[in-house]
């Protein structure tokens, strides 16, 4: 998959909120991916979620009004 068209809204250290803020922007009908930019050894770095770039200013709103992990 190519990412040319596509841009990072989200970011964090733990899968299972990557997972949940992915599920959320599908459940709207978004397109989502994560990519696993963790260390496996050391299990530094993070994970990103993208989406294409068309829909990255919706979805980062969302993300921002709509999911909290508070």
């Amino acid at each position: 998959m190519v990412f040319d068209n596509w841009e990072k809204i989200f970011e964090t250290s733990f899968q299972h909120r990557a997972e949940i803020v992915r599920d959320y922007l599908e459940q709207q009908g978004f397109s989502a991916v994560i990519i696993n930019k963790q260390d496996s050894s050391y299990h530094f770095g993070k994970y990103e979620l993208y989406v294409p770039v068309k829909d990255a200013i919706i979805a980062k709103t969302i993300v921002v009004n709509e999911i909290s992990f508070e």
